[in-house]
């Protein structure tokens, strides 16, 4: 009997500690079951938002990129503002020589003129004979040789405009070519180095590990990231994900890679290693798993703070990015495309039965400023306008960059100032205007800011963002029209010519 009982107790304890290991296995499994599925869900939604993070921020450097062509192609077409320059032929003998160099140093004067502020290479008009007016370089002259006229004009591929990009002559992807037909015996010819558009390609600070790359229509690198790139051919597992492409958001194991097509056949490419887009995630899988293993007595707890553990890092990655992705990095206020957004949605929603009004802000000779102190000077009076704008105007109210030297306003904190709430506009244009006759730059202070604005109030003006801001836009022309550093407001009753200040 005794033998019995102890074999009884033997069986009830090793019952016991089967009981003991099965709930365990069975908490444990479970446990690991939810981990592998939360990471796998974690994985998928950081995917899904770093890929959208991403494509706003390629797209958005394909526009700085199309806005630097669109500069460059618009000091070239200013040479043609003088007569001589499309007018005179070096070809032509019939033209007396003293003449000739008459002509020829005019023509130079406004071509220095034109680019004293560029850091071009070339900046100047070459004859079918290959004679030179204006500034071309050693290094240009040297690597075209003989064929410096005819192998330029040959960069000529858009018939409607005359004109063309081109890189890669001779396989030097150092120098950006800009060709433009002057008449049939004479292009204007710009040039500058590849290494300029590292201020085009900005890299935000939350992608320190993305390459940033722009190639030419055979995938040949103009500029990248990585300095040591330029001239060879994209590499190859970014190829196969890029090519053929114009715009897109490819993600596999190995690379995230965005590419959107500018200019002439050109493409910005962007790509960043799976694995440094996941590392936060890889690192939470390692410590997940560990903590399953101890988890059995301390599930509940366990799952919860794994929880916050695993979303706390994407919560914060992607707030990063949004914000990046957002905000206008000089004026550190929203940015055209949230702007809009945010108006819209403003405008649309719950709100929308709440007084509100739309400024629109247009810097008064703006391009005089960058004209006569540089654009860093410009970049500083943009980024003072944006501190002046958050003080002017209360934490309710959304403030955007929505042009170069153009800003908006949508003023949500009216509800207290209704029925009255035009008075309260009045009150901060004139504020802004004071505030703005006050403002000076320069090294001595002798430049006057000043700023035309156009209101409209909502809903008498419009009743969605893009009412408003036409609205608002006619009344910034009635500002423009009455000697700018002034406001009006718009009156929709059919007084085109507003409410001045």
């Amino acid at each position: 009997m005794q033998n019995t009982n102890k074999n009884s107790f033997q069986r009830v304890g090793q019952l016991k500690v089967l009981m003991i290991i099965g709930y365990a296995l069975i908490i444990i499994v479970a446990i690991i079951t939810v981990s592998i599925l939360a990471v796998k869900k974690t994985d998928n939604v950081l995917k899904d938002k770093v890929s959208s993070m991403v494509s706003s921020l390629n797209t958005q450097m394909k526009l700085n990129m199309d806005g630097y062509i669109s500069r460059m192609e618009t000091i070239g077409t200013l040479a043609f503002a003088s007569e001589e320059a499309y007018t005179y032929d070096a070809t032509d003998d019939s033209i007396d020589e003293y003449d000739a160099l008459a002509t020829e140093k005019i023509i130079s004067d406004k071509l220095y003129s034109l680019c004293i502020m560029e850091n071009f290479v070339d900046y100047g008009i070459i004859y079918s004979n290959n004679r030179i007016v204006g500034m071309i370089s050693n290094g240009t002259k040297d690597l075209f040789g003989e064929n410096l006229y005819t192998d330029l004009s040959g960069m000529i591929t858009r018939p409607r405009t005359n004109d063309g990009w081109s890189t890669g002559y001779k396989a030097n992807f150092k120098r950006i070519y800009y060709v433009k037909r002057v008449h049939e015996n004479a292009i204007l010819v710009i040039s500058f180095y590849s290494s300029e558009l590292e201020s085009v390609f900005d890299n935000p600070d939350t992608t320190n590990d993305m390459d940033i790359r722009l190639t030419d229509r055979n995938y040949n690198i103009i500029y990248s990231s990585r300095q040591d790139e330029v001239g060879l051919p994209l590499p190859q597992d970014i190829d196969d994900l890029a090519s053929r492409r114009s715009a897109a958001t490819i993600m596999n194991d190995e690379y995230l890679v965005s590419v959107s097509e500018c200019g002439d056949d050109w493409y910005v490419i962007s790509s960043i290693p799976t694995q440094i887009i996941l590392k936060e995630k890889n690192e939470m899988r390692i410590y997940i798993y560990m903590v399953a293993l101890i988890a059995t007595l301390l599930a509940t707890l366990v799952g919860a703070e794994l929880s916050f553990r695993l979303t706390a890092p994407v919560n914060t990655a992607m707030s990063s990015l949004t914000t990046k992705a957002n905000i206008d990095q000089l004026t550190s206020i929203l940015n055209k495309q949230a702007f809009e957004d945010y108006a819209d949605a403003r405008l649309s929603s719950q709100f929308s039965s709440e007084p509100q009004a739309l400024l629109l802000i247009d810097l008064d000779n703006f391009k005089g400023i960058n004209d006569t102190l540089g654009h860093d000077y410009g970049d500083q009076v943009l980024a003072k306008v944006g501190s002046i704008l958050r003080a002017v105007f209360s934490a309710e109210d959304h403030l955007g960059r929505v042009g170069g030297d153009e800003f908006c306003v949508l003023i949500n904190s009216l509800a207290s100032y209704d029925p009255d709430y035009e008075g309260y506009v009045r009150m901060k244009c004139e504020e802004l205007c004071e505030v703005f006759h006050n403002t000076y730059t320069g090294d001595d202070g002798t430049y006057k800011v000043s700023a035309s604005i156009g209101a409209a109030l909502f809903p008498a003006a419009g009743i969605t963002f893009r009412e408003m801001y036409k609205a608002s836009d006619k009344a910034l022309y009635i500002s423009k029209k009455h000697g700018k550093d002034t406001y009006t407001i718009y009156d929709p009753s059919g007084n085109k010519e507003g409410t001045d200040a």
